[in-house]
């Protein structure tokens, strides 16, 4: 068995903690949940920190914290696909849009249901994922501003999402400009500047934030209190909301090498023997989780611990000579990076605890 448990006190910290950098630098901020895929306990558990507005990337989630918790502002964090549109402006007070078709659509729907819905128009700034084109940006803003039911309450930008590109000064300070044309070509007040993810935290440790940047989407480093700058944590930060623990379900000491012919593996490899390992032994476990639930390289471990291999379910782990004493039964600690948390909440086979 597999337990995934999110730490409640770890959690409180970590949002007092950004609750108070935000507040102190008068920007408003919400909590990104896509990591945790629905679950609905530890949805509960975000819910209760009193937060005041929540982003995900899939309706389904909106649906489950507006039944939760109706007053809380949600928003949909991706360009919309048509088919979805009903459904958003339903669960979504918010969203962040790139396409001036979709937001049409989404026009159309918030007046059928005699509903305002408010919209941050995401700008390219180098990452090339979700954005208008920066050059495109007015002509853009004309347009959307004539539809009925839409409010444009910010303009946003995603970075490091996709290629890596780091935010920095000169790039939030080009969003900041992009506000001020914006508002001077059409006389229109643009309410947020949403500045961007938990990429951005560490620039605004440093005060190297913009004036103007008054708006963050902020998920990674709530639950892993990530420098995503140095990839290290954040002083004062916890990292240890999320932890995992497997249950070992064999162990034997065993030849460091396999014995036979070789040929390729499940996974598409073919093992290259280190030659001078051959006659030696070490202690093996087998545990009850397998690439199904987690990449390995998300896993971090003791140092006397290291993988070495995995198939769908199960993952073999080298204890050397086992010097902790480790038997069938015990359980064996992990800490986790983001990807890896991710890949556990979006499995059924892994059990969800709270502390």
């Amino acid at each position: 068995m597999a337990i995934l448990t999110l730490n409640r006190a770890a959690l409180e910290h970590n949002f007092s903690f950004l609750d108070h950098l935000f507040s102190h630098s008068e920007a408003d901020w919400g909590v990104v949940t896509k990591l945790l895929c629905g679950h609905k306990g530890f949805m509960q558990e975000v819910l209760r920190l009193g937060i005041e507005e929540v982003h995900d990337s899939r309706v389904s989630n909106l649906k489950l914290i507006k039944r939760i918790a109706p007053g809380i502002q949600t928003c949909y964090i991706k360009p919309a696909p048509k088919r979805s549109i009903p459904a958003i402006i339903q669960y979504a007070d918010v969203s962040l849009q790139t396409d001036l078709e979709t937001i049409t659509l989404l026009s159309r729907e918030a007046v059928k249901r005699e509903r305002i819905h408010k919209v941050i128009i995401m700008v390219e700034m180098g990452d090339l994922r979700e954005g208008v084109m920066g050059e495109q940006l007015v002509d853009f803003y004309e347009q959307v501003f004539r539809l009925p039911n839409i409010d444009i309450i910010g303009l946003g930008t995603n970075l490091n999402c996709l290629h890596g590109v780091m935010p920095s000064q000169d790039k939030l300070i080009q969003l900041s400009l992009y506000k001020q044309i914006i508002e001077l070509k059409f006389k229109r007040k643009i309410h947020w500047i949403s500045g961007g993810t938990s990429v951005t935290v560490p620039l605004l440790l440093q005060r190297r934030i913009p004036p103007g940047i008054n708006h963050f989407r902020i998920g990674e480093t709530l639950f892993f209190g990530t420098d995503l700058f140095s990839e290290t944590h954040i002083d004062g930060m916890r990292t240890d909301v999320f932890s995992l623990e497997a249950e070992i379900i064999e162990l034997y000491e065993k030849p460091m090498l396999p014995t036979g012919d070789l040929g390729i593996n499940p996974q598409g490899e073919i093992l290259k023997p280190d030659e001078s390992l051959y006659g030696q032994t070490s202690f093996r476990a087998i545990i009850d989780l397998g690439v199904l639930d987690i990449d390995p390289k998300y896993l971090g471990m003791s140092p006397d611990i290291r993988v070495t291999g995995t198939s769908s379910d199960m993952m073999v782990l080298d204890l050397g000579t086992n010097p902790k004493g480790l038997k069938v039964g015990d359980t064996i600690p992990f800490n986790l990076k983001y990807m890896g948390a991710l890949s556990l909440m979006s499995s059924s086979y892994i059990e969800k605890r709270i502390r």
